[in-house]
């Protein structure tokens, strides 16, 4: 890890578009480090680098939007207000007024364990894409069985507020399958299946890895962009492109 006098100068050299895209730099460095102090995080990358990441994230909600919020797999819930969150603009509001959502944390750094697992518990997530959240949370001692509480106690009563967050989620099955990632987790596995274990999407740790890759700073970026090495959606190539 940079010492203090590093991290600062590095932080002052940032341009504005990666100070804007990562808001509370503070805060980020701060549960970077912990996260760094885990032992899970394979490499550690620069603020630069995050904010790369965090490019990638916004250029994912706005031109993959079909990746976020969706299922295949599952039907609607017969509800009425299930039906009308599936159209997922409709979804939004009540996702930020749950706190189950930070739109301008692009890098998922800034979430405090609260606001994860209001996070997981009422955004859907298709497949294997708990794993991301549930990677963070394996760093922070007792947050999993914290969040296995949460969940169990979502599956276990028939509350108004219980009914209305399987609704949020729009699709069956979701709580459950919750449970068994948060199972999972707890018993030590944390990875995704196949492929998807390396894919920036999914999980949190291969967020990190392909942030750590990419150039450190702005002339970096100026150099492969102009050697047609990088782009928003897929980073640094290794080869230049002919």
């Amino acid at each position: 890890m940079a010492t203090g006098s590093e991290t600062a100068a590095r932080s002052e050299s940032l341009p504005l578009f990666s100070r804007l895209l990562l808001g509370d730099r503070p805060r980020v460095r701060t549960r970077l480090e912990e996260l760094a102090a885990s032992g899970l995080l394979e490499t550690v990358p620069n603020e630069f680098q995050l904010s790369l990441g965090a490019l990638r994230m916004a250029h994912r909600i706005l031109f993959r939007s079909e990746t976020v919020g969706t299922c295949t797999t599952h039907p609607v819930r017969a509800t009425w207000r299930a039906r009308i969150l599936h159209w997922r603009p409709a979804r939004f509001p009540f996702l930020v007024a749950e706190r189950a959502i930070a739109p301008f944390d692009l890098t998922g750094l800034r979430s405090d364990e609260e606001r994860i697992f209001r996070h997981l518990l009422g955004a859907h997530h298709d497949g294997d894409q708990f794993v991301f959240d549930l990677q963070m949370l394996a760093a922070t001692p007792g947050a999993l069985l914290r969040l296995r509480a949460r969940v169990v106690e979502q599956l276990t009563h028939d509350t108004p507020r219980t009914r209305w967050l399987r609704d949020l989620v729009v699709f069956e099955g979701y709580h459950e399958a919750l449970l068994a990632a948060v199972e999972r987790a707890l018993s030590g596995d944390l990875a995704a299946s196949g492929p998807e274990d390396g894919d920036p999407d999914i999980t949190f740790f291969a967020s990190m890895r392909w942030c750590a890759k990419q150039p450190r700073d702005l002339a970096e970026l100026k150099a492969a962009r102009a050697k047609g090495r990088w782009t928003v959606r897929d980073g640094v190539r290794e080869r230049e492109s002919r």
